[in-house]
């Protein structure tokens, strides 16, 4: 039986980083989010965000592709918060997200991370801490590539 882990952090943030996701609407969502990922056989491990945007951080299957399961998740959860008059007025997810692959050894500390989102977003806005993330991982990915010269 073959057996595969990849862990994935995906950010995303509300239509225009409206701060849509007070308190109360967060956690009902988040909870929506999860058991309907349960239902797909998406493996999440930890959920949670601030008033614009989400952390998730799952366990990407073999037979699933990041695309696809955050098209899911984004537009499932959005047409369920409309449905269910959730937010006032109509609610979207923006279109664009952020996925990177996280090593074994960095998820205890990425987990704490995204449990502590809104002591964390005390200090810094999403724009921020999105623009530093691009930054983390650009860097380490032009530290870490082999040249490629064209054939």
């Amino acid at each position: 039986m073959p057996f595969s882990k990849i862990w994935i952090h995906l950010v995303w943030s509300t239509k225009n980083r409206e701060p849509l996701l007070t308190d109360n609407i967060r956690r009902k969502v988040f909870n929506h989010i999860r058991e309907n990922a349960d239902k797909k056989k998406i493996e999440i491990d930890s959920i949670n965000g601030y008033t614009d945007h989400v952390h998730l951080l799952l366990v990407l299957q073999p037979t699933q592709s990041i695309a696809e399961i955050t098209h899911w998740i984004k537009g499932e959860s959005s047409h369920w918060i409309n449905k269910n008059k959730i937010c006032s007025g109509a609610f979207e997810w923006q279109d664009d997200y952020f996925a990177v692959s996280v090593s074994e050894k960095n998820v205890p500390k990425l987990q704490a991370y995204i449990n502590n989102q809104e002591k964390h977003h005390h200090s810094k806005t999403f724009e921020e801490e999105y623009d530093k993330l691009k930054r983390q991982h650009n860097k380490q990915i032009s530290e870490t590539a082999l040249p490629f010269t064209p054939g």
